[in-house]
């Protein structure tokens, strides 16, 4: 074996090894396996919704409009004779994208701002956590709904708007973890030795504030499909005709007294989604923090 495939093996191995740790300890908790079940299930759904879907997801057929539930259509239809079936199904693509974009996106640039602005600290790190207190001084809906609205009522603005009220919740956590471990004696002796600040941040710093960093973004993922549910239903979301669920549950609404099925499949559908991701979020940050495991 040569020298330089020794680290990727060190690598593949250490990824192997965590791995094992996880699904270790998450058999140990019963309802982060029902979380973890909830999130394969969905995903697997929504991955494989062009195979699954028995309908075209537009296709409007008004002979069949507003059916119940039966053998042909599983959730029912539409005002417009759409399977709800196929609609949720097309609808997952969109509401769990939205989860996982801002979760990614949010957690990567606030982490990123959040260690060099502890590491740096002085008047940088001052005006930023003052910038991050006003965004963090309003309600994040409120915040959100002004934002989705000045830029327009698409599902691309929404999720746009939802990451950046996000974000100054990851730069706050990223920034107390930064303060905290600027101070071990390790990364004194990392500057001691000449190292900058970006090698400092990126090898010493966010490292080891990962744990956090994870279990928030695992629990954004349902807030996040909660709140672009929440834009999608007083119409700031996805438009007309591509499926949503939040959009799906507010149209549902009109026809609720006598077509329950309208709204209840897609709203359930947000219900198990949203609950499946912080079942999870929960077991992580019980895995993660030595507290817990400990106690």
């Amino acid at each position: 074996m040569s020298e330089a495939s020794v680290p990727a093996v060190a690598a593949a191995g250490s990824w192997r090894h965590a791995w094992s740790y996880f699904f270790y300890q998450i058999r140990k908790s019963p309802l982060a396996m029902a979380g973890l079940a909830i999130i394969v299930f969905v995903c697997t759904a929504v991955v494989c919704a062009g195979w699954i879907a028995p309908y075209d997801p537009d296709a409007i057929s008004l002979v069949h409009r507003l059916q119940p539930p039966s053998a042909a259509h599983w959730f029912g239809t539409d005002e417009v004779g759409r399977d709800i079936f196929s609609r949720v199904l097309f609808g997952g693509q969109q509401s769990v994208g939205v989860g996982l974009f801002v979760a990614f996106v949010s957690s990567v640039v606030g982490s990123v701002i959040g260690c060099f602005s502890g590491v740096i600290g002085g008047r940088t790190d001052h005006v930023i956590m003052r910038v991050m207190d006003v965004v963090l001084s309003v309600p994040s809906l409120v915040l959100t709904m002004a934002l989705a609205a000045a830029l327009g009522a698409s599902l691309f603005n929404a999720m746009l708007a939802i990451t950046l009220v996000r974000i100054p919740f990851y730069v706050r956590l990223a920034r107390g973890q930064a303060l905290s471990l600027r101070e071990m004696a390790y990364v004194k002796a990392a500057v001691t030795f000449g190292a900058g600040r970006r090698q400092i941040v990126s090898w010493h710093i966010a490292r080891n504030a990962l744990a956090p960093l994870i279990v928030q973004a695992t629990l954004d993922i349902g807030a996040a499909i909660l709140m672009a549910a929440a834009l999608g239903f007083i119409g700031l979301g996805a438009q007309q005709p591509t499926a949503e669920w939040g959009a799906m549950v507010a149209t549902g609404r009109n026809y609720f007294l006598d077509q329950w099925w309208y709204a209840v499949f897609p709203g359930f559908a947000i219900l198990i989604t949203a609950a499946g991701f912080n079942l999870l979020g929960d077991a992580a940050r019980d895995m993660l923090d030595p507290k817990l495991k400990a106690r």
